[in-house]
């Protein structure tokens, strides 16, 4: 994925930021940290900086602790189970009752370390082509502009020494296939930034000769911030823990066009306590085959990703009683009811989903809704701020 000009590449993709994760910031001050203003590493050297980022990294795994368990929809079946004859999977509470150990934490940080850190640090250095294009050409060769900056940051950092190393976990390493990861964060991103930071800095120097500056979006109206680094309140880590910043990149929107869309096309109006029924929902644009378990650190860490400029997520239901039908009601008591639908279907064409509710526990006013969730569990973006969601809501009345 591109990245814009105006943006800082002093430092790979997943290094973006303040940290998410204190694994990550170990890993990446070792392993990272002496790039930009070194131009020449010998091989022992090299060799003693990437054992130290690889412990420092590990050391940092030893630390991780499970998070607390969150309160839970009351009447949803719990766990991880399939309906409509075994074909559509359904996630209770997205994931949130399907907690890490702190075993399993450890586990998953400590492999991750030893397949990335240490292996993307030698193919981030290789031969030192990637930091050297960066800063020879474009940062200590100011008069000859951005382009040598930036040709050498691309050249030598992207493709010849990002390699294909995945992304970065949050405190549970995420589901994303490896193509996804290796991609994105790896050889384009990763390597390339390195490099662009030498890009940028040739453009700095080339802007003493009258080079342009690129302004960041927005710029003008007065934004209050596009990051983390100027928040006080602590990392995001991918549980669900409030007062937190979240760092994780938008990622890809589609065209108008393709932006999903949902609907809710049949449900009863009136039920019985206690008593199952089924709700139809049907989603357009919308490949069901992205669920990170909250439980498991996959809350708000992974971008939107597009599959044929169709966004991949799935889609959650809910039902929560309304005890005043004239008040917006309070966000935080639990739900009765709530699932997240993942069935590895969907794309362009609607199709109908049927969720099982096995009824409603109180007599009163309840509000059904569903709505499209990319990987991370967001209502998908979309190209025109006009466009209406995927999301519907409807009542029904409990007896």
């Amino acid at each position: 994925m591109r990245r814009s000009k105006y943006r800082r590449a002093n430092s790979p993709a997943w290094f973006s930021g303040r940290r998410r994760i204190v694994v990550v910031a170990a890993a990446a001050l070792a392993a990272f940290g002496g790039v930009v203003t070194v131009t020449q590493i010998s091989s022992a050297g090299t060799k003693s900086q990437n054992n130290a980022g690889t412990n420092s990294a590990l050391a940092a795994c030893d630390k991780l602790q499970a998070p607390a368990r969150s309160r839970l929809s009351t009447q949803t079946r719990k766990g991880t189970y399939t309906t409509n004859n075994g074909q559509v999977t359904q996630h209770a509470d997205d994931g949130a009752g399907d907690v890490a150990t702190t075993a399993q934490l450890q586990a998953r940080c400590r492999d991750w370390v030893t397949k990335n850190v240490a292996n993307q640090t030698n193919r981030g250095r290789g031969n030192g082509q990637g930091n050297n294009g960066g800063n020879n050409n474009g940062g200590n060769q100011g008069n000859n502009g951005g382009n040598q900056g930036n040709n050498g940051g691309n050249n030598n950092g992207g493709n010849n020494n990002g390699g294909n190393a995945s992304a970065a976990p949050s405190q549970a390493a995420s589901s994303a296939p490896a193509n996804n990861g290796g991609n994105n964060n790896g050889g384009n991103n990763n390597g390339g930034n390195q490099g662009n930071n030498g890009g940028n800095q040739g453009n700095n120097g080339g802007n003493n000769g009258g080079g342009a500056v690129t302004p960041p979006p927005g710029a003008g109206l007065g934004v209050l911030t596009n990051s983390c680094d100027t928040s006080n309140l602590e990392d995001h880590d991918g549980f669900q823990k409030g007062n937190r910043c979240v760092s994780t990149e938008f990622g890809e929107v589609g065209a108008a066009a393709n932006n999903p869309t949902l609907l809710i096309t049949n449900a009863p109006r009136q039920v019985n306590r206690n008593t199952p029924f089924t709700i139809q929902v049907s989603t357009r644009n919308l490949i069901r085959d992205r669920f990170l378990a909250a439980g498991q650190g996959g809350y708000y860490v992974e971008s939107s990703v597009l599959q044929n400029g169709i966004v991949r997520g799935h889609f959650h239901t809910a039902c929560r009683i309304l005890d005043n039908r004239n008040a917006a009601p309070a966000p935080d008591p639990v739900p009765a009811f709530f699932v997240a639908t993942e069935d590895r279907r969907g794309g362009a064409q609607p199709d109908t989903v049927a969720i099982q509710v096995p009824g409603l526990p109180q007599a009163g006013e309840f509000q059904c809704s569903s709505w499209a969730g990319d990987g991370s569990h967001r209502i998908p973006m979309m190209e025109r701020a006009n466009q209406t969601p995927a999301f519907d809501s409807i009542r029904v009345r409990v007896r």
